[in-house]
């Protein structure tokens, strides 16, 4: 594609001579004849250090955000990760246009919430992809994910995928990440949902008022807004959306969509979902009240996106269950093991709660650890939240990635009262696992929490295959 057509639609400054483009890189070491380098400034590096390289690979003119002391062609933006987007989007041709996108944000539910939503509409004849943290669903089938929203170049491919394999309509989870760094930059939502706001990646955002702001980014790009009202953070959505088409959903306050008559089991949740002046019985094969929530804001986006509410009620019954999300691990023992992905104190707190309200003969123990390198305020938080609510409470390594295991432990610990549970302490978590399996008895539940969908582990100086369901397996196996 020629130059002047790549650039169409974005601001710059520079002078160049239309050129054929044959790729679009932002490594100059993938850097091959004839294409595009643009500059991207990271956090521990900045692509405007490697233009030469680029150059000497290849590369024929670079976008950058300042002027370089480099022999190439250089077209100056003020924003190179937002330059990406479109540059890519026109190099296949604007793919995203020929798509009906609904985005899903918020701290916890975005995942079982795209699910259910993809599913809903895929169940009422709509042709429906998926893009989130998990896996990608295009119409070659599913593909493992790497990022919650991908990066502008690979999500612009799966854009080009979807349309070729005859997609109509994409549910994607939108990350605080993403929205910061301008990955959906570029893109009309037809849908903009909001699950809720607690406490997380502080790491990155600084502070929570920072942290709402990026999220509300999703309800100006958005057509329609899909709002959880009962949520702290709702009147700053609401406000946000303004006169912009409006779907609530909740439990506790008024709004258009609700869940009445609530009843959790074991197998999922029983309600009455409330549509207007229309009501239906029907269940969510999750437990627990959040799920209920992650159901209803479901439905909603289907319903924004014409699916009518009987039909949507009627699919919700069938839905399948979602990878690491309340997650029952078969055993063939007397006692019950859960993988949830709960990484957060809000989502730790929901997880343990829904535990607890389910009738069981015996007691509740709850593993988990808190990642290494991000937030680690919620540590203590996590610790106190676990002693209280769980019997037994089993506190281990996440992703300890370039921290100290015993180091995130200590700041755990710190909120935790040695009164209120049984506490252990064993950081390498296969053998917390192990414990955990051994030292159960008949009726209790077993929580293993955080690492959810996951297979790996990320150490200090490696990546390693870590999967809580061979893990588990692994460990009966040795016991019988």
């Amino acid at each position: 594609m020629l130059l002047s057509k790549l650039i169409n639609g974005i601001k710059y400054f520079g002078e160049f001579e239309d050129t054929e483009i044959s790729s679009i890189v932002t490594n100059s070491k993938k850097v091959t004849e004839g294409a595009l380098f643009v500059a991207i400034e990271g956090v521990s590096v900045d692509g405007h250090d490697f233009i030469q390289e680029a150059v000497q690979n290849g590369a024929v003119a670079a976008v950058v955000t300042k002027k370089c002391d480099v022999s190439c062609t250089q077209l100056i933006v003020e924003d190179t990760r937002i330059a990406i987007a479109k540059l890519y989007a026109n190099f296949l041709n604007n793919p995203v246009e020929q798509l009906s996108v609904s985005g899903i944000t918020g701290t916890n539910g975005k995942t079982t919430t795209g699910y259910l939503s993809q599913y809903i509409m895929s169940k009422s004849g709509i042709s429906a992809g998926l893009i989130g943290t998990v896996e990608n669903i295009t119409g070659e089938g599913k593909e493992a994910s790497n990022y919650t929203t991908p990066e502008p170049v690979a999500l612009q491919q799966l854009f080009k995928k979807m349309v070729d394999t005859e997609i109509t309509d994409v549910v994607m989870e939108v990350s605080s990440h993403a929205l910061a760094q301008n990955r959906v930059h570029g893109i009309d939502f037809k849908v903009g949902a909001f699950t809720n706001l607690t406490r997380d990646h502080l790491d990155y955002h600084g502070t929570m008022e920072n942290y709402l702001n990026e999220k509300l980014k999703l309800i100006d790009m958005s057509e329609i807004a899909v709002i959880n009202v009962d949520d702290e953070s709702a009147p700053a959505f609401l406000e946000r959306a303004g006169d912009k088409k409006l779907i609530t959903y909740g439990i506790e306050n008024e709004a258009r969509l609700r869940a009445q008559n609530i009843v959790s089991r074991a197998n999922g949740s029983y309600f009455t979902m409330c549509f207007d002046d229309k009501k239906y019985n029907t269940f969510i094969g999750i437990p627990g009240k959040f799920s209920v929530y992650n159901a209803l804001c479901a439905v909603a986006i289907a319903i924004a996106n014409g699916v009518r509410s009987d039909v949507a009620a009627k699919a919700l019954k069938s839905a399948p269950g979602v990878c690491g999300r309340m997650e029952i691990v078969p055993t063939n023992k007397d006692f019950t093991v859960i993988i949830d992905y709960a990484h957060t104190p809000d989502g730790l707190e929901k997880a343990i709660t829904t535990l607890r309200d389910i009738p069981k003969e015996g007691k509740l123990t709850v593993l988990f650890g808190c990642g290494g390198d991000r937030d680690k305020t919620k540590r203590p938080m996590m610790g106190k939240i676990a002693c209280e609510l769980a019997d037994n409470i089993i506190i281990t390594s996440d992703n300890p990635r370039t921290e100290e295991p015993n180091k995130i432990i200590m700041d755990i610990l710190a909120g935790v009262q040695p009164e209120k549970a049984t506490q252990t302490v064993i950081p390498d978590r296969r053998e917390a696992i192990a414990f955990a399996l051994g030292s159960a008895q008949k009726g209790d539940v077993i929580l293993l929490a955080g690492k959810g969908h996951e297979t790996y582990q990320i150490l200090k100086d490696m990546t390693i295959h870590f999967d809580e369901r061979e893990v588990i397996k692994e460990i009966l196996m040795k016991e019988s």
